[in-house]
């Protein structure tokens, strides 16, 4: 995953957050007893999947956090942070309208865990999120939209997304820029930043060829949000974190990969939240729903157009025949 990303979290200091009253119940510095717990009504509007925004000092950084019923009184979860994939929550604990709960760091900076405090203000939640290295930001969420069309997709126009001998439509995220296109081959030599397209797509069609050398790794995020795996895996079993796999939430069916060297072909339908992808020419997955967002998405606005965006900090890799096909 981004470990770029990772310097955000290592950068961001309590200074930047502006302090949020939680309510004492909800304090992450004391635990309630059994029977306080029991008693403290769950508030079934935690239920559900909620898009996050971390306000850092230096802009906002995505999350996503999903809330379920577990048994009679028990709430349980996944959360999504700024890095790496969605974790479980094993116990959110609960006083009315308020929330807590801890998990294990993942891929941030520091040795804590990554702590969350939270209450429902109107429509949204609000909260308080403590990073592994004790840094301390604000956040809101809102609720995640349910991407489901009244018919099926007409669709449009295939457009190709690569020129022969440019970048053009493309945007380096960061810089140095090490992306570079000859003669219809889009190659990213050395780790470096991630690329977009300037444009934004809703639903579509899309056909991508990639190519890495051994043990590389990289992927390509539909919408910017949901990242689907290219990595050397070749002889590999199946894994949401493994080659043609929605990373961290739906696993394919088999590892397609060809041995690292060779050019290999996603063919991935999005509608909606529903994906499926055709890896290699073999599906892999078949029409199943994407959660949430990935760790590294542009931003949590699951409801929004957004780019394709090529992952190239994780090592070499090459792209050609880019074609993207719009639904109306």
């Amino acid at each position: 995953m981004n470990r770029f990303i990772a310097l955000i979290v290592a950068a961001l200091t309590t200074g930047g957050a502006a302090e949020l009253s939680v309510r004492p119940e909800a304090s992450a510095g004391s635990a309630p007893s059994a029977a306080s717990a029991a008693s403290a009504a769950r508030d079934v509007r935690l239920i559900g999947r909620w898009d996050i925004t971390i306000t850092t000092p230096t802009g906002s950084a995505p999350s996503w956090l999903e809330i379920d019923s577990s048994g009679r009184e028990a709430l349980v979860g996944r959360i999504t942070g700024i890095v790496g994939s969605a974790r479980p929550i094993t116990e959110i604990i609960t006083a009315g309208d308020s929330l807590r709960f801890a998990v294990p760091r993942q891929w941030e900076s520091g040795n804590g865990e990554l702590r969350v405090v939270g209450r429902l203000q109107g429509n949204r939640l609000v909260g308080r999120m403590t990073f592994p290295d004790n840094s301390t930001l604000n956040w809101q969420g809102v609720r995640a939209p349910l991407l489901v069309r009244a018919h099926a997709p007409a669709w449009g126009a295939p457009i190709v997304l690569l020129d022969e001998n440019d970048l053009n439509g493309w945007l380096a995220m960061g810089s140095p820029n090490q992306w570079v296109v000859r003669s219809g081959v889009l190659s990213s030599p050395k780790s470096g930043v991630n690329l977009r397209t300037s444009r934004t797509f809703g639903d579509f069609k899309l056909h991508i060829e990639f190519r890495y050398p051994k043990e590389s790794n990289s992927g390509v995020y539909l919408r910017g949000r949901h990242e689907v795996q290219i990595e050397d895996d070749y002889g590999q079993g199946p894994d949401s974190h493994r080659f043609s796999g929605v990373y961290g939430f739906i696993s394919p069916s088999e590892i397609a990969a060809k041995p690292a060297g060779q050019w290999q072909t996603y063919d991935i339908t999005l509608i909606g939240r529903m994906v499926t992808v055709v890896a290699n020419g073999k599906m892999v997955i078949c029409n199943q729903e994407i959660p949430g967002i990935t760790g590294g998405a542009i931003d949590s606005n699951e409801g929004a157009p957004g780019p394709l965006y090529l992952q190239g900090d994780h090592g070499p890799v090459e792209h050609r025949h880019i074609i993207i096909t719009p639904a109306r």
